[in-house]
């Protein structure tokens, strides 16, 4: 984005108030990001984050119980789903939220579809691949937060490692360098 000259610069800030108010306007709304954050911000009340993690919570849990025809079918939805997360911490700021749901959203891939996971094969590498290298960025996000976060996430740390170790994924987390346990 090519910055504002000094004399533009000036020369907005003395425009107006209401033509600013307008050309604000008209800026704002040709950003769809722009505008959700700003939703998000100045119109939602107090319980719009709770509400948007649990609406991500509810769409994080369904699918992958379900039955997958393939594994690339489950890699294409886990995928959408991390997207949908990257969303979320992007309109909100909630990196937070981002790491629990990503948390929740590999343990129920390791729980939920073994016979994807149990065995390290053609179709299965990707899925696999994807889940070991989400592991490894979802631990090493939680290692740049302050201590009293990391005392938070350690259960569902302990939880998705030992799944992600008894899966066809293992010989990928060693590889990555991803622990066997969460200290």
């Amino acid at each position: 984005m090519p910055a504002l000259s000094p004399d533009l610069r000036k020369a907005l800030l003395a425009l107006p108030a209401k033509e600013k108010d307008q050309l604000l306007a008209r800026l704002v709304a040709q950003d769809a990001t722009l505008v959700e954050q700003l939703t998000f911000r100045l119109l939602e009340d107090d319980d719009a984050l709770e509400n948007r993690r649990h609406r991500l919570r509810q769409q994080v849990d369904d699918p992958v119980r379900g039955f997958h025809q393939t594994p690339n079918d489950l890699l294409h939805i886990t995928r959408q789903l991390q997207q949908r997360l990257a969303y979320h911490a992007r309109i909100t700021g909630d990196t937070l939220g981002e790491i629990e749901l990503t948390l929740r959203l590999l343990t129920n891939v390791l729980r939920h579809q073994p016979e994807a996971t149990s065995r390290l094969h053609g179709p299965t590498q990707p899925l696999l691949q994807h889940l070991a290298r989400r592991t490894q960025e979802v631990l090493k996000a939680i290692g740049k937060l302050h201590e009293d976060y990391r005392v938070e996430f350690a259960p569902a740390v302990r939880e998705l490692l030992p799944l992600l170790y008894a899966s066809a994924a293992a010989p990928l987390a060693r590889e990555l360098g991803i622990a066997m346990s969460w200290e």
